[in-house]
């Protein structure tokens, strides 16, 4: 008897879910910065083995919105916590240790208030290589069982790859029995406009600093693929202040060439396909607080 279920990856900006979801899938399917709120949108992933196929979907971090488009991001997750049979809360192990507590009352209440009383959820403490002192952990792991949230509590480090089978093997505990939904072979049923798109933001993440990456979204709005010879891309960088288009294009155009010649390569490996990119930053202004700018960019 097999067993097919889904599966909501959720917690706090920065506490590693994304590296999760890549790490398990072993492809670099959801976008990785060292800056918060990097995840916008919900990333599925499909995990599949001879026993088991589980439907992962990563999620942007918990916060309390400051706007409409974390609003609309944190939609994405009650929307998941509704659908899924198991929830997984990914915790920072390193900052739960420096705070005493794995407790976060942002995710406490996200758990008692939006995910069902018999749906199974597994504390992640992440990022145990950032622990020094591994025994540190143990009171953590205490507090959660006593806390009455969890069913399992598992100790990992999803960037180093350790103890991440251990994980997947309790998520396959809970997951009900069934027929596999999708091939064996497919690793998730988004489009691959929204790859691109993402490597793309990515890319922009990393190479900015301060708002320009907050203010930034990115749309494709041509993807022609060819029999012979490169496909074509071309994708609006979207702004919301005139005077963060001349810092996101750069003098002489070269920063926004730059950001080009990394995304194209990082989509290049994505497609296994040679492309060629055109980059355009256009300015909407505010659009991070306009319903139907959001809607227009599909949040």
């Amino acid at each position: 008897m097999t067993h097919c279920g889904h599966v909501a990856i959720i917690g706090r900006p920065n506490g590693g879910k994304s590296t999760l979801l890549n790490t398990i899938l072993q492809q670099h399917i959801s976008i990785v910065t060292n800056k918060p709120q990097t995840t916008r949108k919900r990333v599925l992933g499909i995990f599949t083995d001879d026993q088991a196929q589980i439907i992962f979907i990563d999620t942007p971090g918990l916060l309390k919105p400051r706007y409409m488009l974390q609003r609309a991001m944190m939609g994405y997750v009650s929307e998941t916590l509704s659908e899924v049979d198991v929830v997984c809360v990914v915790v920072d192990a390193s900052r739960a240790v420096e705070h005493g507590t794995i407790l976060d009352p942002t995710f406490v209440n996200v758990i008692k208030n939006e995910v069902a009383g018999d749906k199974p959820v597994v504390l992640v403490l992440n990022k145990m290589d950032a622990v020094p002192v591994k025994k540190e952990i143990l009171p953590l792991i205490e507090e959660a069982r006593h806390s009455g949230l969890f069913v399992k509590s598992v100790a990992i480090s999803a960037l180093e790859n350790k103890e991440v089978d251990d994980l997947v093997d309790v998520i396959r505990q809970y997951i009900p029995e069934g027929d596999f939904i999708y091939d064996q072979e497919q690793l998730s049923t988004l489009p691959e406009r929204f790859f691109v798109a993402e490597l793309i933001r990515e890319v922009i993440y990393r190479r900015y600093e301060q708002e320009i990456p907050y203010a930034t979204d990115v749309n494709i709005i041509e993807f022609k693929e060819r029999e012979n010879g490169k496909w074509q891309i071309s994708a609006d960088i979207t702004v919301e202040r005139e005077t963060q288009k001349p810092i996101l294009i750069g003098k002489g155009g070269e920063a926004l060439k730059q950001v080009g010649k990394e995304a194209r390569r990082a989509i290049e490996t994505h497609l296994n396909q040679k492309i060629s990119l055109e980059l355009f930053v256009k300015v909407r202004k505010d659009w991070r607080e306009s319903r139907a700018q959001l809607k227009n960019l599909g949040y």
